[in-house]
């Protein structure tokens, strides 16, 4: 039986990368994204490329199987309706990928938070909030199965200041989701991870670099590529020791070396918890 996935925000980016490292592993994926057929986010004066139907249609070209949710994730009822749909074609649901982010295209200028656009606090609304909606609907799918793995695409930025304190709040929040979602989940026998991913090589970086090489250039000589991480998230569903990873937040180059993954042309992306800090233990304690 194929595993089923849904990976949202994946019109793009980590997203779309995490989908097709899925599904090349035979994962039928379900994409979701505001671009059905036309790119409309944009980043200093240029539109990042990328939309649902070309994601699908690189995945089907590739001997994979993708599906197309239009799905904006600030509205809960278009969120719901997306698991209503895997429920009634699937009946199952095996990976939750909450990647859906709001990035604005400020949040890398230098500055204080002040001094920037108050919408880059949007952030917590879709990639804070939209990951617990979509956890929500989600989770009752995979307790009725008695399996499943939630997770949160997290960084660095969790720990050290990065992009300033509305991102940092974001990642914050998913590590901690993770593991208080592991507490409610652990009898159901499905499990809830962070994982902090590396910098990428996606669209929004190729522009990235084209402004603020000398401010990048050193992460990005060891990018991850996002199908890196789509196959990492596979082999950790994959586990038979995944229960004993609920509640933690992970990293996903250290998860790769433990599995045996390497990037493309056999590189293996490294850790940067020695220059940008660790994830957080979270305390044992429970109060009820």
């Amino acid at each position: 039986m194929n595993r089923v996935a849904v990976i949202t925000g994946a019109s793009r980016g980590a997203g779309k990368g995490i989908a097709q490292g899925l599904a090349a592993m035979g994962v039928i994926v379900y994409v979701t994204g505001r671009s059905l057929s036309k790119a409309t986010a944009t980043l200093k004066g240029e539109t990042i490329d990328g939309t649902l139907n070309q994601t699908v249609a690189e995945i089907n070209a590739a001997g994979g199987t993708a599906i197309a949710q239009r799905c904006d994730h600030q509205d809960d009822k278009q969120t719901k309706a997306l698991f209503e749909r895997v429920a009634d074609e699937q009946g199952r649901l095996d990976i939750l990928v909450n990647n859906a982010t709001y990035i604005h295209e400020n949040l890398i200028d230098p500055g204080g938070f002040w001094e920037k656009p108050l919408d880059l606090v949007h952030i917590l609304d879709v990639g804070l909030r939209s990951a617990y909606v979509a956890s929500y609907y989600a989770a009752p799918l995979m307790v009725k199965q008695q399996s499943g793995l939630i997770t949160f695409t997290s960084s660095y930025g969790s720990a050290c200041y990065m992009h300033g304190p509305a991102y940092g709040a974001q990642k914050v929040g998913c590590d901690k989701f993770a593991a208080d979602m592991a507490v409610d989940l652990a009898s159901a026998k499905v499990a809830a991870v962070s994982l902090w991913l590396g910098p990428m090589l996606t669209e929004r970086t190729d522009i990235v670099m084209r402004h603020r090489k000398e401010q990048y250039a050193t992460f990005m000589a060891q990018a991850e590529t996002p199908q890196f991480n789509g196959r990492v998230i596979h082999a950790l569903a994959c586990d038979p020791t995944l229960a004993s990873r609920s509640g933690k937040t992970l990293i996903t180059a250290e998860l790769a070396v433990e599995y045996g993954l390497t990037d493309d042309d056999a590189r293996q992306p490294p850790s940067y918890r020695s220059q940008l800090g660790e994830p957080r233990i979270p305390h044992p304690a429970q109060v009820i």
